[in-house]
């Protein structure tokens, strides 16, 4: 099938999944990426200590990736050393408490009883329960599927009717669910904060995003020498399969003829054609017409807007002094909702939710060097609303004079001397990822329907289909898996490889 080319615009995990599997196929792949990598959101920054993940930390859903590799007639652990991570994360509080979650039921219901006594133990029983219900219900219909399906959710629902109306119905808020669940609110908060992991605040987010707990809760897994090798790897094998990546080249339009896609024009004026194109980037760059005006139509604006949220993220080495760090840890400021109501206002949150990301503790599996610890901090944000930039340096002075002090308030000092370059701005963000807004994470998941809205891999025009984690199934690295692996099938089908 070298004669049926497909371009990929893009080089994020939905891009490299099709190209992977396409490619595995005969397909003739070419993709085109701006930046001098692969990964997209999948970034890594350099720092005294070494190389910083500076985007997700962690796989989940670890079977995705691992379904995708054998497909390809590839085993995931001949090529990516997965290290299982047993603290699922550190929690602190203002008040010096702190909870330690696991990938273990057993240990969780031991530690949260210690932390808060025998009754929370119990609810948090009935929360852990209803979460796994609730990924069960979902996975196959609307997770696993190329296109939501209510009805299989409903006749599955039946013996679960209980768990579906308080998730859909009763409680139709994150927070207020788990409000009414949780007597101790420091651990109403600490799930809820699960909302953040696709773009949403915990007060306006649906209760279903409980099941997300469900899939922290199944394992997490480090990659030895950093996340940043999970999209080297799957260039390697997509190169094997023939597929060829084209770094620092920009596309400047997808080329339309009669409503049907013939190709693209690069940047620099040369045209690439193909009758079949797929967008591996944010949606909103379509609609936009960043890709050309032909092309706005391709999805419809309710598809892709409110935006999700987006952040302010510092890569830094530093020697850590006080608190004893695990991989995740978060620092829970004292008043959740404030957070959110200045996030909602378009304000930098004047006491977040801090999530520090220790890359060179002693049980990581790249350790540090130097006597110096590698980290990733996260602080929640809106996406930009304004076309003008704003000053950088007054960003970066105001966020470091919130994250720093708020961090040794509660007992960790990180010695080092911030500066700029450590930080990335939403407005950055809205540069790496253009038509962004800033957003990391698509269209928001605010809203009962808001699952079903997301845009679907093909596009309204003929031979331009979409992935990336943007659209269904949504974001994270294991969504983003299944929109290119969706996309792929649909092409295949198309040439009639299926």
């Amino acid at each position: 099938m070298k004669d049926k080319k497909v371009i990929i615009i893009g080089c994020g995990i939905g891009g490299l999944a099709a190209a992977m599997k396409l490619s595995s196929r005969g397909v003739n792949v070419e993709i085109f990426e701006k930046q001098a990598y692969p990964g997209g959101k999948i970034r890594a920054t350099n720092s005294p200590a070494g190389l910083i993940d500076s985007g997700p930390t962690v796989l989940t859903m670890y079977e995705v990736l691992r379904e995708l590799f054998e497909y390809c007639n590839e085993q995931i652990d001949d090529h990516l050393e997965l290290v299982p991570e047993k603290t699922i994360a550190r929690h602190w509080w203002r008040d010096g408490s702190s909870l330690d979650l696991f990938s273990s039921f057993e240990k969780n219901m031991d530690t949260i009883k210690s932390f808060s006594g025998t009754n929370s133990a119990k609810e948090f029983e009935k929360f852990n329960s209803a979460s796994e219900t609730l990924f069960t219900l979902f996975k196959k219909p609307i997770i696993c599927s190329p296109k939501p399906k209510v009805l299989p959710l409903l006749i599955n629902g039946i013996t679960n009717a209980r768990v579906l109306y308080e998730a859909l119905l009763k409680e139709r808020i994150l927070y207020d669910l788990l409000d009414k669940n949780f007597s101790d609110s420091r651990l109403s908060q600490l799930f809820s904060r699960y909302a953040t992991y696709v773009g949403g605040s915990p007060f306006m987010s649906p209760s279903i995003l409980s099941l997300i707990w469900n899939v922290e809760s199944e394992g997490v897994w480090r990659i030895k020498g950093g996340m940043h090798q999970i999209p080297k790897c799957m260039e390697s094998i997509a190169k094997r399969g023939g597929a060829v990546f084209n770094y620092g080249n920009s596309v400047d339009e997808i080329l339309i003829r009669n409503n049907k896609v013939c190709g693209i024009k690069l940047e620099n004026g040369e045209e690439i054609f193909s009758e079949v194109v797929l967008f591996n980037g944010d949606p909103m760059a379509l609609a936009l017409g960043l890709l050309g005006n032909q092309v706005k139509h391709a999805v419809s604006k309710k598809r892709i807007e409110p935006r999700s949220l987006s952040a302010y993220v510092w890569s830094f080495s530093a020697k850590p002094v006080g608190l004893e760090l695990v991989h995740h840890n978060v620092f829970f400021n004292s008043n959740y909702k404030k957070e959110f109501e200045d996030i909602s206002k378009n304000l930098m949150p004047t006491d977040p939710t801090l999530y520090v990301c220790s890359q060179g503790n002693n049980k990581d599996p790249t350790p540090r060097s130097n006597n110096l610890g590698r980290f990733e901090i996260i602080i929640n944000a809106a996406p930009i609303s304004t076309p003008t930039s704003p000053n950088k340096d007054e960003e970066f002075l105001r966020c470091k004079n919130i994250t720093f002090p708020l961090l040794e308030s509660m007992g960790l000092n990180l010695q080092l001397n911030p500066n700029p370059k450590m930080l990335t701005t939403p407005w950055e963000f809205s540069k790496l990822f253009p038509g962004s807004s800033g957003s990391l994470y698509g269209r928001s998941p605010h809203g009962i329907t808001s699952t079903f809205k997301r845009p679907l891999c093909q596009s309204r025009i003929k031979g331009l289909l979409m992935a990336g984690g943007g659209i269904h199934p949504g974001a994270g690295i294991p969504m983003a898996c299944q929109s290119g692996k969706h996309a792929a099938e649909m092409i295949l089908s198309d040439l009639d490889l299926t």
